[in-house]
């Protein structure tokens, strides 16, 4: 993660976020140089990560139809929240 550029309290809550998704997905991160992970590892963590930042959400209903009486349409809306 390029973070050298960020302030030392953003970089050390961004260190402290990849350690939390590290840990949820089970791969053992050590602080410092991570070099031994393989893609895969490395991979879930970001995944984990942009999980946890932008998460999708989903909203169904049905919905009677306009055309056809007594018959129903579902629909099933995804989207994700962008703060």
């Amino acid at each position: 993660m390029a973070n050298k550029n960020a302030v030392p309290e953003a970089r050390e809550a961004l260190n402290r976020f990849k350690m939390e998704a590290a840990n949820e997905v089970g791969v053992n991160l050590k602080q410092g140089y991570n070099g031994d992970l393989t893609s895969k590892q490395a991979g879930s963590i970001g995944g984990q990560m942009v999980k946890k930042i932008k998460p999708v959400r989903t909203l169904s209903f049905d919905r009677n139809c306009r055309i056809v009486k007594g018959h129903k349409t579902s629909i099933r809306y995804a989207f994700s929240l962008t703060v």
